[in-house]
């Protein structure tokens, strides 16, 4: 049975991605970090889904994990690793704790090579185990190419896991194994639940809080309109699965060409000033 692991599989799109893969008839090893997601997980899913306890930020939490399945697929190889876990921690950069920051580059980069370096070897890097090499699907998002401002340190974190995206797929090639970046748009999930209740407060007396209060208006109202995140949980099993995969999958509401025009093909600076007027940036007196 081809086995996939999906890390932040407890709700959103790990969770889709799990249950589209069960149903092409691979085994997921789903990972989450408390018993109740675990014990739900397995009565949603059924047999095919086996909880992986494991915390990205905590190195000891992915080599148990690690080890748990190797010992589950014996000899042979993972079809896959799908990257999923991650946060977004908003707010004016000048304002930003470094602490928080600190945080969510721990949890979407650091976290991201450090359970893939614990894989590795069961997706190809070790000679001694039989099957085809497998793959690393990467979650990133269109913000990875363009960064919306108050979510800075969400874009540097995926604008890095792109570019690490990049060279991992380049010095993997010596074992056959590909690196696919899927990077979607705003994706209907219980995140955006979480986004009402962030509290702006903190920024109240800096010159961007009538401006952060619409771009949280205008999130909320994306994500609960978004991608249904069964349709990124089929993307992903197409990067894992197609014959000639591309390396970059991005998926939003909008097209991917205008999409692709909007962010790469108009000048920055018309970028800036559209953003700017939608958001009510107004230079300060």
């Amino acid at each position: 049975m081809r086995s996939v692991v999906v890390t932040g599989a407890s709700t959103g799109i790990g969770r889709s991605a799990a249950s589209v893969l069960i149903g092409q008839g691979f085994r997921v090893f789903a990972g989450v970090r408390n018993d109740a997601d675990a014990q739900r997980l397995s009565a949603e899913l059924g047999q095919r889904c086996v909880p992986l306890r494991v915390d990205v930020t905590d190195a000891a939490t992915v080599a148990r994990a690690a080890e748990t399945v190797a010992a589950a697929i014996g000899n042979e190889r993972l079809a896959g690793l799908v990257n999923n876990a991650g946060i977004a921690v908003p707010g004016p950069l000048l304002a930003l704790s470094i602490d928080d920051f600190r945080r969510q580059f721990e949890v979407n980069l650091i976290g991201q090579l450090t359970v893939t370096q614990a894989f590795a070897p069961l997706i190809g890097t070790d000679p001694a185990r039989s099957g085809e090499p497998g793959r690393i699907v990467m979650i990133s998002s269109v913000g990875g190419r363009n960064a919306a401002p108050f979510l800075g340190p969400y874009a540097a974190s995926k604008f890095a896991l792109e570019g690490l995206s990049e060279s991992l797929r380049r010095e993997l090639m010596i074992f056959g194994i590909d690196v696919i970046v899927v990077a979607p748009g705003a994706v209907a999930t219980p995140i955006w639940d979480k986004a009402d209740a962030i509290d702006i407060t903190p920024y109240a007396s800096t010159p961007y809080a009538e401006a952060l209060a619409t771009l949280k208006r205008q999130m909320i109202a994306m994500g609960r309109n978004g991608l249904p995140p069964e349709r990124v949980g089929a993307v992903i099993a197409t990067a894992l699965t197609a014959a000639r995969p591309r390396t970059r999958y991005t998926y939003t509401v909008t097209p991917e060409p205008v999409q692709n025009f909007l962010a790469n093909a108009l000048p920055k600076r018309l970028v800036d000033r559209l953003i700017a007027k939608r958001l009510g940036l107004r230079r300060q007196p």
